[in-house]
């Protein structure tokens, strides 16, 4: 019995003793568990006032960003659609909506983009802190250059609108000359700001800017749709040459006909060879100001605000054999430029020039698409790293060269349905049908060639951005970060020019390559830039799709393949420069 009633009091005793251990040792787990979680969530990290304070502003501002560039390209785009209306309305019913009513609505629409553009100089750009960062990769020279270029050959193109329309005077309404004044006025404003700002990068008034930008690249773009759809000024040069022939062979007509017969022909010729050069103006400023309605309250860090500076200059490097074949190739293209514009001058175009023109083509096409498949296997061979960062800038010349490369592509498919659908066996049509299907390769492969350049890391570029740019972004506040970044600066060059002071053989190739593609785009640029359009004047596509069709084909295509030329050499260039 007594054995019996110690048991329960040992057992009582243990669990009582147990239960204040377990206890003792929950208590200590629950203030373990407060300073040191193990497996349990743990209560957010309470962040600071001033933290919440800029992090909260700083979404405030992205999504006022937002905003302000969907109300800009809203606004963009019912302009576009309104003026698009007019200019439909005008093809389709030309008695309700006359070419009067269209260049009065973008007479008003260029009046307000010239008060805007001057607004901006005078007022936005001056105003305190507005421009505190210039984006370097927008606007290169060569954008800048043809900018002054075509807008200049824009300029002359309306004065000879304007000497034509004077010298019909007696047949036309004064209003009309309105028109080109406003005009000329508008695109010298323009060329003028945006050779200025284009590298702007706007901090004040940024949703007034990006409204402006938006009207101004609206009506670039209906300046343009207009030029492309709008013969009516080819055709009453058509219709007076066509008065004078039959005036000259005893018919007596009615039409309009100019006074000094020399005058007229010299405003003629200026208008027809200038024409393309406007809708290329119209091109070029619509990437601008897209480009600058980009940079719209972009703020670049320190490194971003100015260029490499290990980029190497642009030298030849030894390169003999590229430069050499694309000199021979502008010295031909030069020659057959030079030939076709003396018989163009005539009334009529021999059919042996329009075989040479193509037969170069024939020729130029092919070495080109075989460089650029060569030199898309080097970079290939290569193996260098590729270039991951976001580059708004380069995303953007990837857009406009792919999207450049449709308009002679589209010439070239239009010309191949026309030609297999009628005469096939002749030979300047067999030249005609291997010239288009040669462009479209040639056009696919520089594309795969430039593309893959600029995705490329240049040689320059990895010391710089793993060295340097470490201590630039870590260092920076310190008092003598800035000459310890010099210091860095110049030991990356020494060491750039140790390393890559002798080029490989796949360096080497890649620079004979970009040098040699360089020449023959910019022969390929000159002859239609200049005035050569063999595609609208060799009568065949005429001929099958009519007059209206094949001269909005050829207007939407040949200022595009302008283009698409000379974004081309600017991305060779890199390419060159990268290799």
């Amino acid at each position: 019995m007594a054995s019996q009633t110690s048991a329960p009091a040992e057992v009582a005793s243990m669990s009582s003793s147990e239960r204040k251990t377990s206890e003792a040792e929950s208590t200590y787990d629950q203030a373990d568990m407060a300073t040191k979680p193990i497996g349990l969530p743990c209560p957010p990290k309470q962040k600071s006032w001033l933290t919440r304070h800029f992090s909260l502003l700083l979404r405030r501002d992205r999504q006022a960003q937002k905003a302000g560039q969907l109300f800009s390209g809203l606004l963009a785009l019912n302009v576009v659609f309104l003026g698009g209306a007019f200019i439909c309305s005008m093809i389709f019913n030309n008695v309700a909506v006359t070419l009067g009513d269209v260049w009065i609505l973008l007479a008003a629409l260029k009046v307000l983009s010239l008060l805007w553009l001057l607004y901006y100089v005078l007022g936005t750009a001056r105003k305190p802190h507005a421009v505190l960062y210039r984006d370097p990769h927008a606007g290169p020279i060569w954008v800048r250059g043809s900018l002054v270029l075509f807008g200049s050959c824009t300029i002359c193109l309306n004065v000879f609108r304007m000497g034509y329309d004077v010298s019909h005077i007696h047949c036309k309404s004064e209003v009309e000359l309105v028109f080109p004044v406003i005009e000329i006025i508008f695109m010298s404003v323009q060329t003028w700001v945006l050779w200025r700002h284009c590298k702007d990068c706007v901090q004040v008034q940024t949703n007034f800017t990006r409204c402006g930008l938006m009207l101004t690249l609206a009506t670039n773009l209906l300046l343009w749709v207009l030029a492309v759809t709008n013969d009516s000024m080819h055709r009453e040069i058509e219709a007076e040459l066509d008065a004078l022939m039959e005036k000259f062979s005893g018919n007596d007509t009615n039409t309009c006909m100019c006074l000094n017969a020399t005058v007229c022909e010299v405003f003629r010729k200026g208008y027809l060879m200038l024409y393309p050069f406007s809708t290329e103006y119209c091109l070029i400023c619509c990437a601008v100001l897209f480009v600058m309605w980009k940079n719209v309250g972009r703020h670049l860090t320190a490194h971003s605000g100015a260029h490499h500076p290990n980029r190497p200059p642009f030298r030849l490097h030894g390169a003999i054999f590229g430069p050499l074949l694309g000199l021979l190739a502008l010295v031909a293209g030069v020659c057959v430029f030079v030939l076709f514009q003396i018989e163009a001058s005539g009334p009529s175009i021999a059919r042996q020039y329009f075989t040479l023109y193509y037969a170069f083509y024939v020729v130029v096409l092919p070495a080109m698409s075989l460089a650029c498949l060569a030199g898309t296997a080097m970079h290939g061979l290569e193996e260098r790293e590729l270039d991951t960062l976001k580059n708004p800038t380069r995303s953007l010349d990837v857009v406009l060269l792919m999207g450049a490369a449709l308009g002679q592509m589209g010439i070239a498919y239009f010309s191949i349905v026309a030609i297999v659908a009628t005469q096939p066996h002749e030979l300047l049509n067999q030249l005609i049908l291997a010239y288009s299907l040669l462009l479209i390769l040639q056009h696919i492969t520089q594309n795969l060639f430039i593309i893959e350049g600029l995705h490329r890391r240049p040689l320059w570029e990895p010391a710089l951005s793993e060295d340097v740019m470490g201590k630039q972004g870590a260092e920076l506040p310190r008092r003598g970060s800035l000459r310890e970044l010099g210091q860095d600066l110049r030991r990356a060059s020494r060491a750039y020019i140790h390393s890559y002071s002798h080029l490989n053989w796949k360096r080497r190739m890649l620079k004979e390559i970009s040098l040699f593609l360089i020449l023959c785009n910019i022969t390929l640029w000159m002859m239609p830039a200049f005035g050569i359009h063999p595609e609208f004047e060799n009568g065949l596509e005429k001929d099958f799709y009519g007059y209206r069709t094949w001269f909005t084909i050829v207007n939407f295509g040949l200022p595009l393949g302008v283009f698409y030329r000379m974004h081309s050499v600017g991305g060779l260039v890199e390419v060159y420069l990268g290799a």
